[in-house]
């Protein structure tokens, strides 16, 4: 029949591509490397070193994972073909919606595997810590910083990531003034590294008696969360550490003990802070990532083909130097400045439904495409 057929020549399509999807991720090289990670499982020791071992198996997951979504999209494929081979046959118009329906997911199903070959950056696999800062604007611009950490952390529970809150601070009477979480998952950095830089939201605010457009700036700083193993040296007398209350200005939020830990690196200048562990040991140890991250974005910072590799570049948070728009009046729009991708459905999107923007910027990036 015509429609069966006009099927199978959009799927045989798209054969090709998921032979050159097999070749990119290495299919073959990631089995052998599984059997040897298996295999030194079974060493005598192996699991004396607790944090090496957990190494292992962490890695051996990552891989196999990576097998598995492959071997499931080979098996969606010979399974639309097969249907439609015996729908064809019988004649039978009425599995034809189950047909497209097989196609249809195949297809997307790809293009979402393809995309992640695109993540080949040095740290594109890692965890990803995101730095909120509100623009000038006070209040509005507060509310919008606050609006944006709920947006990924949306993102974030979409992908079933841990999202979890680092440092916060509130703004004087809503929103927040900054913010620091962390995504954790296999390529949140790679995925999230498209969304540094400075957000501009166009609304009538809630917050202005007169009911009049307001526009508003808030910026995001995306990095890789580097590893205990990476090779940086922090001296102890180069940092000043400093201990003091959780939570904003009150309510449940605020602790009895000075357990949360801002630490100053002197040399450069940099500060990191948390206050969300449960105790003051914990929350040194996740600023120190924090730190390292930030140390490490640094040094990298003298290849110059490694910048964008750790951190989108960074600009004044005011007008002109936006990467993205939200429009929520006269009409509602999210529009990339740098790829042109845009959404009107403005709920979806703070709603945490950015993989298209994210999407267009891999794809933009690979090709050089981007506006500069």
């Amino acid at each position: 029949m015509l429609e069966f057929e006009e099927q199978r020549l959009k799927l045989q399509s798209y054969h090709g591509e998921l032979i050159d999807l097999k070749d990119a991720i290495g299919y073959d090289n990631l089995k052998v490397e599984i059997a040897d990670l298996e295999n030194a499982t079974l060493v005598d020791g192996f699991w004396d070193d607790v944090e090496n071992s957990q190494k292992i198996l962490q890695q051996t997951s990552r891989l196999k994972d990576k097998v598995a979504k492959y071997e499931a999209l080979a098996v969606s494929y010979e399974d639309a073909m097969t249907l439609i081979e015996l729908a064809d046959e019988a004649e039978d118009i009425s599995l034809f919606e189950e047909v497209e329906t097989l196609v249809e997911n195949f297809v997307e199903q790809l293009a979402e595997e393809r995309l992640v070959t695109l993540l080949n950056g040095e740290y594109d696999a890692n965890n990803a810590i995101l730095s909120f800062h509100a623009g000038a604007g006070g209040t509005e611009a507060q509310d919008w910083n606050e609006m944006l950490v709920r947006m990924y952390t949306r993102w974030g529970e979409r992908h079933n990531f841990k999202v979890k809150m680092l440092d916060f601070l509130d703004g004087e009477e809503a929103g927040l003034k900054s913010a620091v979480i962390s995504i954790e998952g296999t390529n949140a950095y790679g995925y999230l590294k498209s969304e540094s830089g400075v957000h501009r939201l166009v609304r009538v605010s809630p917050f202005d008696s007169s009911g009049r457009r307001h526009t508003s700036f808030a910026s995001i700083e995306v990095m890789p969360e580097i590893s205990d193993d990476t090779n940086i040296e922090i001296r102890e007398e180069d940092l000043k550490v400093d201990t003091f209350r959780s939570g904003g200005a009150g309510g449940q939020h605020v602790n009895k003990t000075e357990s949360a830990v801002r630490i100053t690196h002197i040399p450069t200048g940099i500060i990191v802070a948390c206050q969300n562990e449960r105790s003051q040991h914990q929350n040194r140890e996740v600023a120190m990532k924090m730190l390292k991250s930030k140390l490490v974005e640094i040094k990298e910072r003298e290849h110059l083909d490694k910048i964008e590799d750790i951190k989108g570049v960074q600009k004044e948070i005011a007008w002109g130097s936006q990467i993205r728009s939200y429009v929520f009046m006269p009409y509602t729009l999210a529009k990339d400045h740098r790829t042109g991708f845009e959404s009107g459905n403005i709920g979806a999107v703070m709603d945490g439904d950015i993989d298209g923007f994210i999407n267009e910027y891999l794809k933009a990036a690979s090709l050089g495409q981007l506006v500069k």
